[in-house]
């Protein structure tokens, strides 16, 4: 999921005028975890966690280690992938090193206990520093131009190798860059950039690579709960800015939905209604996005009894959780972080999130032992038990407020999509302004997949910034 602002046009325009701004605050999080780096944990020996690594000019993406997945789950395609990075930077982590440990870093662009995606990132490191012995997690978050308007990722590289750290991940699009530069400068030290694709492009440093869950499965099952519990029809999508990765989330959710709709409620596909609102960024910065609390309040005084969020925040349960106090009955299902239920469960039809642990595990040891590989890895779920901890790249959690009956008849569509009995990126599939992007009996290859130029025929919202 990039968490990309440079594809954003007013808000890069606004960055000198953010400068004088102070940090936007972040809806509170499920949980929240220290704003400090606890002392390394010893823990038993790293195991043969999950990572899909796909190395440069493979035929095809595959998932590796103890990720199970199957052919039937790729988008199918060939994907061809070369790249190479290098690196400087400079700000302040959050700890100290010592000089025996083994010391790897984030840069994450939003705050560690946000309830979305930075802290399924920043667990993830954690996972990771529990199973190496000896160490060390260190970390500067919240980069970006509410924040920190005058740090660049870079600087924040930067001071983690400063304090000793080998190997860094970044976890933003707009990192890309910045993640270059400091690749370049500092050739010893390794680079994970989530959620880029300059491996895939073949414009990346070779002490640089990339790690992408496939969360279209995520937001496909997001979509037929959506679907399968809507009492209206009526299903709103809370987005964050436009680029191809929200694209291609807001599409299959549809598609998820639609299938569900349709195929499973044998309900006529003109009456479903799905609709997607943009405010800008990954979270709301007052003055400059649009506040998520009112785009939720507008879904839901719009119709919409569901609520399905792409946001980092938690505004989408929140609102709907006071809605229904109110006397409505409104759901939502949130994203990226696997509590993120826990907010307001009686209103949550689940979460589709993240679980980086093992993949960062597989990389992070590679690279300790001298044995990193630069790769671009776009990785499905486990489908023998998306939910694993230890081996699956993207769960979904169902929530409390998703009906028994509505339960099993979304296993059943997670089974199918699992056993590749249903490939919803089979054609015929149109964007918005008619052109093709899947043809009649025809399936979606990898990059055309990753790189949608529009949302799809049936969904209501923007499709360029």
């Amino acid at each position: 999921m990039t968490r990309a602002f440079k594809r954003w046009p007013a808000l890069l325009v606004l960055t000198t005028l953010l400068a004088a701004c102070g940090g936007a605050p972040a809806s509170k999080p499920t949980t929240a975890p220290a704003a400090t780096v606890p002392v390394a944990t010893a823990a038993p020996a790293a195991t043969a966690a999950s990572a899909a690594t796909v190395p440069a000019a493979t035929a095809a993406i595959t998932a590796t280690a103890a990720i199970t997945t199957t052919a039937a789950i790729t988008a199918t395609a060939a994907i061809t992938t070369t790249a190479t990075i290098t690196a400087t930077a400079a700000i302040t982590a959050t700890a100290a090193t010592t000089d025996k440990a083994y010391v790897f870093g984030m840069v994450l662009v939003g705050p560690i206990n946000d309830g979305g995606w930075n802290q399924a990132q920043y667990e993830g490191m954690k996972y990771v520093e529990a199973r190496i012995p000896g160490s060390k997690f260190i970390y500067v978050d919240k980069v970006n131009p509410a924040d920190r308007p005058n740090t660049k990722v870079e600087q924040a590289i930067d001071e983690l190798i400063t304090q000793g750290a080998a190997f860094v991940v970044t976890n933003s699009a707009d990192f890309g860059d910045g993640t270059t530069i400091a690749a370049k400068a500092n050739p010893k030290v390794f680079f994970i950039h989530a959620s880029g694709d300059a491996v895939l492009s073949g414009k990346a440093p070779a002490n640089v690579g990339n790690i992408m869950g496939r969360m279209e499965y995520g937001k496909m099952i997001a979509g037929c709960a959506a679907a399968l519990q809507t009492a209206t029809g009526k299903i709103s999508y809370l987005g964050p800015l436009i680029d191809s990765e929200t694209r291609r989330l807001v599409n299959a959710a549809f598609l998820g939905a639609k299938h569900c709709w349709t195929d499973v409620r044998g309900k006529p596909a003109d009456q479903l209604s799905f609709k997607v609102t943009w405010i800008g960024f990954w979270s709301n910065i007052p003055g400059v996005t649009l506040d998520p609390t009112q785009v939720a309040n507008d879904f839901i005084n719009g119709g919409s009894d569901v609520i399905i969020s792409g946001i980092d925040t938690t505004e989408a349960i929140v609102e709907a959780s006071k809605a229904t106090k109110a006397g409505k009955k409104i759901y939502a299902i949130p994203y990226d972080f696997k509590g993120a239920c826990e907010q307001a469960a009686d209103v949550c039809l689940g979460v589709p999130y993240f679980n980086w642990g093992p993949s960062y595990l597989k990389v992070i040891s590679d690279a300790k032992s001298g044995t990193f590989t630069q790769s671009w890895n776009w990785i499905a779920p486990d489908w023998t038990n998306i939910n694993n901890p230890d081996t699956s790249i993207v769960g979904f959690e169902k929530g409390a407020a998703l009906s028994t009956e509505n339960q099993a008849k979304l296993d059943e569509f997670i089974k199918k999509l699992a056993d590749g009995s249903l490939n919803l990126y089979t054609g015929p599939l149109s964007y918005q302004d008619g052109k093709p992007f899947v043809a009649a009996g025809a399936t979606a290859d990898d990059k055309t997949v990753w790189y949608t130029a529009q949302l799809l025929k049936g969904v209501e919202g923007q499709s360029a910034p």
